[in-house]
């Protein structure tokens, strides 16, 4: 059997893994027929959780935020933040980055989102921005002041994640009306 994640494998604001143990008890009331639809996807976690613990269901999963691609870019990342570890070196952890450092932090996010037309700057910002806080372009960054946060760690590659799910990507109310 495939991993069942409690929390998303990538940050994400609002997933909703401060329920998913009660929600796991609730998907057993459903008969075997049932067909989940998440209007709402996001992280795709309450998806996933359906899909793990309810395998014989139809579950769909309105990735309207694109996660996907967040996941599928899980390596390039993991990249990136190493190399921005590198260039914080230093630092003190939690404490703003400023001067050169700054800007070379800014001079590798912009070289990856060149060199490979994608950053994935709500996990960037997640490393760099004050918590709870995230922004979707370099130009956003920028405007913020950032910290020290960086990950120790690699996030684990989650190929497996959205395995079994019926994807759409639709404004909710034509998901709704299908479904």
């Amino acid at each position: 059997m495939k991993k069942m994640y409690l929390s998303a494998p990538l940050p994400f604001v609002g997933q909703k893994r401060m329920f998913a143990k009660d929600f796991i008890r609730v998907l057993g009331q459903f008969p075997g027929s049932t067909v989940f639809v998440d209007l709402f996807g996001g992280s795709g976690l309450l998806s996933h959780i359906t899909k793990c613990v309810r395998s014989d269901a139809t579950v769909v999963y309105n990735d309207f935020d694109n996660y996907r691609c967040r996941l599928v870019n899980i390596p390039a990342t993991n990249v990136l933040l190493s190399d921005l570890r590198r260039i914080a070196e230093g630092e003190p952890r939690n404490k703003r980055i400023t001067g050169e450092v700054r800007d070379k932090m800014f001079a590798r996010i912009e070289r990856e989102e060149k060199e490979h037309g994608y950053v994935d700057y709500i996990t960037v910002s997640a490393s760099l921005l004050f918590a709870m806080k995230y922004v979707t372009s370099l130009e956003g960054m920028k405007k913020e002041a950032i910290y020290n946060r960086i990950r120790q760690t690699d996030y684990p590659e989650a190929k497996d994640y959205l395995e079994g799910l019926t994807i759409t990507s639709e404004d909710y109310k034509e998901v709704f009306k299908r479904y």
